[in-house]
Order: C-alpha cells, then sequence, then structure tokens
C-alpha cells in the first residue's frame, strides 16, 4: 500500500511554544501552503484519513470532500506543557523527559512509547484495509513514528529527519511494517 504521509501547513503561533494536541489556527499564507502541499500529491487516492485537529482538517478539506478522522493520527500530547513556552518548563520536569522521551511521560500527557501504540494500531488497522493509494493528513512526530517503523530505527532516532510544514512523504506499508518496536 502507498501511503503519503502529509504534514499540516504551518500554525499560527509564536516561535518556541509547546503546543502538541492544542488546537491552533493556521498562518495567514495557508492557501499558498495548500497549493504547494497539493503539488506534491499524485491523482486520486482510494482514501483520505485525517487528524482532527483544525490544522490537519483545513487542509483536509482543501484536498477532498470524503475523508475520515481519527484521534490516534493527533499530536504528541504534551499534557502540561501545552501553551507553555519551552523556556518556562522547569528543568526538573523536562530534563527527566529530555533524556528519554520515549519512556518518560510528559505530566498529564503521554510517552512517545504510548504515543506509538496508537499509531501502530492506527496504521496497523489501515494496512488491513482493501488500498492501493491512501492520504494521511497528520503531525510531525506521528509521521516520525511512521518512518521509524518503516526504516527499521528505534524511536530514539525519530528526530534525526528533518520534516517541515506541509512536507509529503510517501511510504510502502504492509502488515509487517509494524509488527516490530
Amino acid at each position: 500500500m502507498e501511503v503519503y504521509l502529509i504534514r499540516h501547513t504551518t500554525p499560527h503561533i509564536e516561535k518556541g511554544v509547546c503546543y502538541g494536541q492544542s488546537d491552533l489556527d493556521l498562518v495567514e499564507t495557508w492557501q499558498e501552503e495548500f497549493q504547494t502541499v497539493a503539488g506534491k500529491l499524485p491523482g486520486q487516492f482510494d482514501a483520505y484519513y485525517t487528524s482532527p485537529l483544525k490544522r490537519c482538517m483545513h487542509l483536509t478539506m482543501h484536498l477532498t470532500e470524503d475523508f475520515s478522522t481519527d484521534h490516534r493520527l493527533m499530536e504528541f500530547n504534551f499534557g502540561d506543557w501545552e501553551m507553555k513556552k519551552w523556556d518556562d518548563i522547569p528543568k526538573a520536569h523536562i530534563d527527566p523527559w529530555m533524556k528519554d522521551f520515549v519512556n518518560v511521560t510528559v505530566p498529564s500527557g503521554e510517552s512517545m512509547a504510548a504515543m506509538n501504540e496508537r499509531v501502530k494500531a492506527f496504521f496497523s488497522e489501515l494496512v488491513a484495509k482493501d488500498y492501493k493509494r491512501v492520504a494521511v493528513i497528520t503531525h510531525s512526530v506521528v509521521i516520525r513514528i511512521v518512518l521509524c517503523h518503516v526504516e527499521g530505527l528505534p524511536l530514539t532516532r525519530a528526530f534525526e529527519r528533518p520534516l517541515t510544514y506541509g512536507d509529503v512523504v510517501k511510504v510502502e506499508l504492509n502488515e509487517q511494517v509494524f509488527t516490530s518496536n
């Protein structure tokens, strides 16, 4: 199955703010960014899936009227850190997470290991369907988790690859991809 992992376009938020699952609007240039994303995509898709957050929903509705939302495609849950400046999060709280972001749970949020389980569950169900080409409009960490599975990398290496707003990454998925990690 060909899966096009599409990252939402630029959110309207000050740099340096932790925003994970916060529901943000897009920057004023969203229409131009949408056209750029659309230009990176092949013709038709058998299905479109999207995160329910506005920054993904707006892009999805620009691409199609026929789509499904799934909460498992939402960005990392930063819990108590949502909408705080990274520099304002106490070092005593952030340092353990920075040293082991895969296993340490953010206060009132999740760990990357927990997020990995929800992402794996979604994609395991997706690859069992009879689709040839699917578009998934989602967030950076979701895409990074999928890429770790595709490339056989541990989650600790998820942030090694650059990934910008509006990026489109094509992957080939099958049921074996999500049996490890």
